[in-house]
Formats: C-alpha cells, sequence, structure tokens
C-alpha cells in the first residue's frame, strides 16, 4: 500500500464490515437483453448462505485490501488487523478510521495493540451513529451496484470469487473516493438533522 493522507510516513485506512452479503440465486434463469426489452429479473430467489466482507480503503490511493469472513467476531476483526500489518511497509504508521462498534474494542484487540509492535497503530473512532462519515461506506455501495445487485450467485464461494474479483479489478487502477461536500456543509446538515429530530421528540 502506497503512504497516505497522514503523511509520507504513514497511511490511513477507511475499515469497515459489510456483513450478511447473501448468496441469492434466481428460481429461473434471466432473459437476455433485446431491442425493446431489458434483460429480466425473476422476484423470487433462493437463499444459499451469507458471507461478511472487511474492507480497508486507503483513503490516498483508493486501493482496498478486502478479506471474506464467515463472521465478524472479535477474533475476526483482529485477524483483519494483522492482515493489514502485514500488508502496510513496516516504516509506516497506521491510521484506521473505524465505527464505534464493540467488536473493533475488544479484549483480544486491545491486548493485541498493547504490543510494543504495534506501536504505529492509531485507531480512530467515528461518533455513534456516524458510520456515513466512513469512506469505505461509499465503497461498499460501488460494490453492491456494479457487481452484486444484479448477480445470481449458486454458492457462497461462487459470491466470494466474484467479490475477489472485483476488488482485485478495482485495485488494478484505485480511484480515491472524495466528499462530494466540504466539511463544513456535512456538519451543517448534521446540526439541522439533530435540531429536526430534537423538535420531533419534544413534541411527541
Amino acid at each position: 500500500m502506497a503512504s497516505g493522507a497522514a503523511g509520507e510516513r504513514a497511511v490511513v485506512f477507511s475499515f469497515d464490515e459489510k456483513t450478511q452479503i447473501q448468496a441469492l440465486d434466481r428460481t429461473q434463469p434471466s432473459l437476455p437483453m433485446r431491442p425493446g426489452r431489458n434483460r429480466t429479473l425473476t422476484h423470487d430467489y433462493k437463499r444459499n448462505g451469507t458471507i461478511d466482507l472487511f474492507a480497508a480503503l486507503d483513503v490516498a490511493t483508493g486501493e482496498v485490501l478486502t478479506q471474506t469472513r464467515k463472521r465478524h467476531t472479535a477474533n475476526d476483526v483482529l485477524a483483519f488487523f494483522k492482515w493489514i500489518d502485514l500488508h502496510t511497509p513496516r516504516h509506516l504508521d497506521v491510521h484506521v478510521i473505524l465505527d464505534n462498534v464493540s467488536a473493533h474494542k475488544s479484549e483480544p484487540v486491545r491486548t493485541w495493540l498493547s504490543h510494543p509492535r504495534r506501536k504505529r497503530w492509531h485507531l480512530h473512532f467515528t461518533p455513534t451513529s456516524s458510520s456515513w462519515a466512513n469512506l469505505v461506506d461509499r465503497w461498499f455501495s460501488i460494490l453492491t451496484r456494479k457487481a452484486l445487485k444484479t448477480q445470481a450467485f449458486t454458492s457462497v464461494e461462487h459470491l466470494k470469487d466474484v467479490i475477489e474479483h472485483w476488488a482485485a479489478h478495482w485495485n488494478h487502477d484505485p480511484q480515491p473516493l472524495k466528499w462530494t461536500k466540504t466539511a463544513d456543509q456535512i456538519i451543517a446538515k448534521v446540526k439541522r438533522a439533530r435540531t429536526a429530530l430534537n423538535k420531533t421528540a419534544t413534541h411527541h
């Protein structure tokens, strides 16, 4: 991974899990597109299992580290942190932006981070209910729209292969994700939303 936004000697990752991705298969094959008719999909489907996707987006380069796992326990989080550590050059500090949930602050994770060898690691938790502020969620949205939404998956392995292939395709020519609004505009919108919610709560 290249050096990130924290400077020449650090990399900044936006990290999160996309949980319970379903391997959904249509009950009948779709009909192909032809002049005057879009491709068709049946409304009913078969469930072939689920997987969880772990992803860390380098905010400076847009490159993404990914792993698919069966669950998202504290030990799964720790295993992915070790994956990040393995793929980040030793001379770089590691800054990770992540949601403020218990699995991310669990005892196994804290113990691992407390070791002197992890002195380069720094976690930055987003406020509660602010997962939208994590850029990797935008990458999940792109993945869903371009690779998962209209696909049919015969098995969890098929789903895993599609995700890994698409992530590799993304990393072949990664693009940094950028906010379309300034920080001041985003903060102002959050304040307006909070005011509206408080008025609604008071009214009821």
